[in-house]
């Protein structure tokens, strides 16, 4: 997720709380002044709305993203251009349950997590 869109989501998020609480904390002053407090509900009604928000926006996007690239790991075969999360390129040598060989240059190869591997490269993307 980028630091423009994260930083957007802390924003609409934090403007949304705010709200939410002066709009509970007006209803509470009135009722402090005629002696009587709130619903139950309604006093939960700020913390499940928290709660919608940080799914909606945080956790379900998330979950979603990493099912993708559990998927896309599991698919890797030998031959695929692939980059690692730190920006190697190369070409995938072998395959274990853990590690991925990646043949970086001619006769250069590393073992890295297969769970380091970011994204497959298609051949009109790199400029080598």
């Amino acid at each position: 997720m980028s630091f423009i869109r994260r930083r957007w989501m802390v924003t609409c998020s934090t403007i949304f709380l705010g709200a939410i609480v002066w709009l509970n904390s007006v209803p509470a002053y009135a009722a402090a002044a005629a002696g009587g407090s709130a619903p139950f509900y309604m006093q939960l009604l700020p913390f499940i709305a928290i709660f919608a928000i940080f799914y909606f926006l945080i956790i379900r996007p998330q979950s979603k993203r990493q099912k993708e690239h559990q998927t896309f790991v599991s698919k890797l075969k030998r031959g695929d251009q692939v980059v690692t999360a730190s920006g190697i390129f190369g070409k995938v040598n072998g395959i274990t349950d853990q590690f991925v060989m990646l043949e970086v240059s001619d006769g250069v190869n590393i073992r890295i997590l297969k769970t380091q591997i970011a994204s497959a490269v298609t051949e009109g993307s790199t400029n080598a």
